[in-house]
């Protein structure tokens, strides 16, 4: 027997009636050859891990620009976060761990650099906006592989396109945002777990905040550490959920108002904190400039990155927003400098 198809057959043995199995996956959007000793969605879930997309991230924004202390988070391990709290909450409930992980590690694949700011900067330079959502499909679609995207499964896909929630309902009138499998809806909850519970962790370690600012209504509810906030919140999902009686993942509406009252909280003192703030103003005036410096003059555009550029400026535009979309946070400041700040001439020593 092929090992792909007796990892297939383990699934049916082991995982929840509801939970996505490999093997009825509705498929990539190019045929292409199964892998003979992975399962479809650990051939994604590998696919994501060692694309550049996804290196990149080690050098985005979370919260903090470019922190001098070791342990603020970036991007990268932000998705490394929500990957272990999604799988957690997978295995507990035997679905599909596999892809669940791979939603997961894709679903901030297009993020920009600056973290909100830069998402800001492109949503206002675009005439149909921007938003990380979408262009993570677009990286993995399109953008990755020279043009020629990952080709994951729908269901990996579907999940990354319907991870993010914004300020809206996490899972309670959430409707048609939610994904269609039960994995990508547990990474829709693990993606506000994380991020909420270590941007406030982050901010108390920057003094951005103390933790006699946070109401004592929500440290009651959620808990004052960061490991007491993760491990109610997916006790909480965990205590919700029966699949046995309700394919849905669920969590309790006192759980979803704390969260989402949580990350109000953060917005507001610690977002648009001045401090956070007025660094990434600097931020959105060089991605606009940069924006605007290779839509209006191709031939630097062609010479920084190497490509054709296309010659309808609709296009072109298009292109540039992708291109300062991936760029790394050192990335964007080095290739500013080159650009913007004048060099001191070489002065000879004779």
């Amino acid at each position: 027997m092929k090992i792909r198809q007796m990892l297939e057959e383990q699934e049916h043995l082991v995982l929840h009636p509801t939970a996505a199995f490999s093997d009825q996956t509705s498929g990539r959007s190019r045929k292409a050859k199964s892998c003979p000793f992975r399962p479809a969605y650990q051939h994604d879930r590998d696919k994501i891990l060692h694309c550049k997309s996804f290196r990149r991230l080690l050098h985005k924004t979370q919260v903090f620009l470019s922190p001098r202390g070791d342990h603020y988070r970036t991007r990268m391990t932000h998705t490394l976060e929500v990957s272990q709290i999604a799988r957690t909450l997978a295995r507990a409930l035997r679905l599909n761990e596999q892809l669940t992980e791979a939603i997961a590690l894709g679903h901030d694949l297009g993020h920009t650099p600056f973290g909100h700011a830069g998402e800001d900067a492109l949503r206002r330079l675009m005439p149909s906006g921007f938003k990380h959502v979408a262009q993570s499909v677009r990286v993995v679609e399109v953008l990755e592989r020279d043009g020629h995207g990952l080709n994951l499964t729908a269901e990996v896909v579907d999940g990354i396109a319907r991870h993010s929630k914004g300020r809206d309902k996490v899972l309670h009138g959430a409707g048609q945002a939610l994904a269609k499998t039960l994995e990508g809806q547990l990474v829709r909850v693990a993606d506000i777990v994380a991020y909420v519970n270590h941007d406030t962790d982050d901010a108390l370690r920057g003094g951005i905040i103390k933790l006699s600012d946070i109401p004592k209504r929500l440290l009651s509810a959620l808990g004052r550490t960061h490991s007491q906030r993760i491990g109610r919140a997916v006790k909480d999902v965990l205590q919700n959920t029966n699949l046995d009686s309700s394919p849905r993942i669920k969590i309790s509406s006192e759980m979803e108002q704390a969260i989402g009252q949580m990350r109000d909280f953060l917005w507001d003192k610690v977002y648009y904190n001045p401090t956070i703030h007025d660094e990434f103003v600097k931020c959105y005036k060089m991605l606009g400039e940069l924006f605007h410096l290779f839509l209006n003059k191709p031939e630097v555009f062609k010479t920084v990155t190497e490509q054709e550029v296309p010659e309808d400026k609709g296009k072109r535009r298009r292109a540039v927003c992708d291109f300062l979309a991936g760029m790394t946070d050192r990335y964007a400041i080095r290739l500013y400098k080159n650009l913007f700040i004048p060099k001191p001439w070489p002065v000879s020593s004779k």
